[in-house]
C-alpha cells in the first residue's frame, strides 16, 4: 500500500496547486489523476479558449487596420487548423510545465481513477490494476465539474456540442446556435463571430451574463449585436430537430415561438460537480445537490477530508479552486488558513472584456446598504480613444454613509487586469475617497476607475457637469 501524508484526488487547478503547496510544506504527497494534469481549465477550458480568443482578437484588429492609418496589402484569412494548432501547442507547453513542477516538488502522480474505501484510504484503478493509497494526515477532493446536458428532445443529435466539443471543431461552422448566455456562451459567441460564423445566442433569463451586475450584460449584448450576433434573452429552446442543412431549434421568445436553423448547436448552460463514483458514502462525506459542502477552511463534515474547486458547488473559477487548494493543504498540515470570497474577481474574456468584484448594485441594495453609484464611459478616456476601443464603462458601487467601496464592475479592454484594483480596495475596506486620492497614471484605462469614483459624488472631471 502506498503511504502519503496528503492524498489529492484530482489534478485540475485546485488539485495540482494543493499538491504543490503541501509538498512545499514538507509533506509526502500523492496526486491521483485519471486524465491529464491541469484538468478542464488547462486542457479544455480556460487556457484553450483564451488562446483561440487571442487569435480572434488579432484577426479583428488586423481587419480594422485602416482605421489606424495602416494599409494591409493582400487578403487576410483565418487558417482555422493553424489557429487550433497554436492552441494545442500552448496547452502542451503548460501541461508539461505543471508535470515538471509536480515532479520537482516530489509529488507522486498516480494515473488512474480514485475512490474512497475508508475515510483516509482510497483505491486507484490504473492500467495495471488496483492500488490502495493511505493518507496519514488528510485527503483533498478536487474532482472538478462537467458540462450540464439539457433534458430536451434532440440533444442527442449529431452536431450538438458541449464546450469541449466546440474547442475541438476541425472546421468553422457557417451557423452556430449557442444555448446559454453566461460566461462560456458569450466567450464562444465572440470567438466564432470574429471568424465570420453566423452566431445566435439564446439566454433563458432577461439579460446576458445574468449573474453579474445588471448593466454589464446589456452593454455586451449591444456590442455583440453590432458585430452581427443575434441575441435572444428571456427565451428558451424547447427542442432540436434534424434538418436538411443541419439542425432546427424551436425557441420560445417573449414575442412568440420562432425557428432558428444552425449547422452546430453549443450547449453552454453551466457545469455540474463531479461527485459520482467517488465512494463518498464510504468516507462518510456529506454531499448536497450543488456539491460537497465545505467551510472557509475547505473542510468537509469529516475531519481530515477537504474539498476544493468546482466539486464544492461554489464559484466555478480556476482562481477560486487554486486558492482553495492552498488553504486546504495548509490546514491539513497544521496551519490556519481561510478562503474569503469577498474579493473573488469574475472575468469574461470577450472583446471588450467584462469583469466584476464585490457586490453588484442590486446585491448591495438587497443587503440593506444605502447605495451610491458612479459611472464613467470609456469614450471619455484618452487611452481608450488611442486604442480605438471605446465600447464600455466603469461602474463603482459604494455605500453612502462612509463611502466604502462595495463593488467594481467594468466592460473594457483588459478589464480582467484592471479589476484587481477593486479587489485590493475591498480587502482593505477602502473608501471612494481613498480611490480618488490614489494617483493613476495618464494616459491609462485605470484612470476611468478613479473618474468613476469621482462620479459617485458627481465630480467626474472628464464628464460634462
Amino acid at each position: 500500500m502506498l503511504q502519503a501524508d496528503v492524498v489529492v484526488l484530482g489534478g485540475g487547478p485546485g488539485g495540482y496547486v494543493a499538491a504543490l503547496r503541501a509538498a512545499h510544506l514538507g509533506a509526502r504527497v500523492a496526486l491521483i489523476e485519471e486524465k491529464a494534469v491541469g484538468g478542464v481549465c488547462l486542457n479544455v477550458g480556460c487556457i484553450p479558449t483564451k488562446a483561440l480568443l487571442r487569435s480572434a482578437g488579432v484577426y479583428r484588429a488586423f481587419r480594422r487596420a485602416e482605421t489606424f492609418g495602416l494599409r494591409l496589402e493582400g487578403r487576410l484569412t483565418p487558417d482555422w487548423p493553424a489557429i487550433q494548432g497554436r492552441k494545442e501547442a500552448i496547452v502542451r507547453q503548460l501541461v508539461g510545465g505543471v508535470e515538471t513542477l509536480l515532479r520537482k516538488a516530489g509529488v507522486q502522480v498516480l494515473r488512474g481513477r480514485g475512490r474512497f474505501i475508508a475515510p483516509h484510504r482510497l483505491e486507484v484503478s490504473t492500467a495495471t490494476g488496483v492500488e490502495p493509497v493511505e493518507a496519514g494526515k488528510g485527503v483533498i477532493i478536487a474532482t472538478g465539474s462537467r458540462p450540464i446536458q439539457l433534458p430536451l428532445p434532440g440533444m442527442e443529435l449529431p452536431g450538438v456540442l458541449d464546450s469541449t466539443g466546440a474547442l475541438m471543431l476541425e472546421e468553422l461552422p457557417p451557423r452556430l446556435l449557442i444555448i446559454g448566455g453566461g460566461v462560456i456562451g458569450v466567450e464562444f459567441a465572440d470567438l466564432f463571430s470574429a471568424f465570420g460564423v453566423q452566431v445566435t445566442v439564446v439566454e433563458m433569463l432577461d439579460r446576458l451574463l445574468p449573474l453579474m451586475d445588471a448593466d454589464l450584460g446589456p452593454a455586451l449584448a449591444w456590442t455583440l449585436g453590432q458585430r452581427g450576433v443575434q441575441v435572444y434573452v428571456g427565451s428558451r429552446v424547447t427542442r432540436l430537430d434534424a434538418a436538411e442543412s443541419g439542425l432546427r431549434a424551436t425557441v420560445v421568445t417573449p414575442t412568440g415561438e420562432t425557428i432558428i436553423e444552425a449547422d452546430r448547436v453549443l450547449v453552454a448552460v453551466g457545469r455540474r460537480p463531479n461527485v459520482e463514483e467517488l465512494g463518498l458514502e464510504r468516507a462518510g462525506v456529506r454531499c448536497d445537490r450543488p456539491g460537497i459542502p465545505v467551510d472557509s477552511r475547505m473542510q468537509t463534515n469529516v475531519p481530515g477530508i477537504y474539498a476544493v474547486g468546482d466539486v464544492t458547488g461554489g464559484p466555478q473559477l480556476a482562481h477560486v479552486a487554486m486558492r482553495g487548494g492552498e488553504v486546504a493543504a495548509e490546514n491539513i498540515l497544521g496551519h490556519t488558513a481561510h478562503l474569503h470570497l469577498k474579493t473573488v474577481p469574475w472575468c469574461v474574456y470577450t472583446d471588450p472584456e467584462v469583469a466584476s468584484v464585490g457586490l453588484s448594485e442590486a446585491q448591495a441594495r438587497e443587503q440593506g446598504y444605502q447605495v451610491r453609484v458612479g459611472r464613467f464611459p470609456l469614450n471619455a478616456n484618452g487611452r481608450a480613444l488611442t486604442w480605438g476601443e471605446t465600447d464600455g464603462f466603469v461602474k463603482v458601487v459604494s455605500e453612502a454613509r462612509f463611502g466604502e467601496l462595495l463593488g467594481l464592475h467594468l466592460i473594457a479592454p483588459h478589464a480582467g487586469e484592471l479589476i484587481h484594483e477593486g479587489g485590493l480596495a475591498l480587502a482593505l475596506e477602502a473608501t471612494i475617497e481613498e480611490l480618488i486620492a490614489t494617483l493613476h497614471g495618464h494616459p491609462t484605462l485605470g484612470e476611468a476607475v478613479r473618474e468613476a469614483a469621482l462620479a459617485v459624488r458627481g465630480e467626474a472631471l472628464h464628464l460634462p457637469r
